[in-house]
């Protein structure tokens, strides 16, 4: 699965970690990633991440 990194932070959604603290299981593709979902480290919303 492809990682998804925050233009504006640098912080990278790793598929296979997945995001606990925002309610995103281990597994869970960038597609399957709510649309409200905000980057943990800064806020800004999921179109603001870019393929790596």
């Amino acid at each position: 699965m492809d990682k998804y990194t925050c233009v504006v932070c640098g912080y990278t959604y790793d598929p296979e970690a997945g995001d606990s603290d925002g309610g995103i299981a281990p597994g869970t593709a960038w597609a399957d990633v709510p649309a409200d979902w905000v980057c943990p480290m800064c806020g800004v919303s999921k179109d603001q991440f870019e393929k790596e």
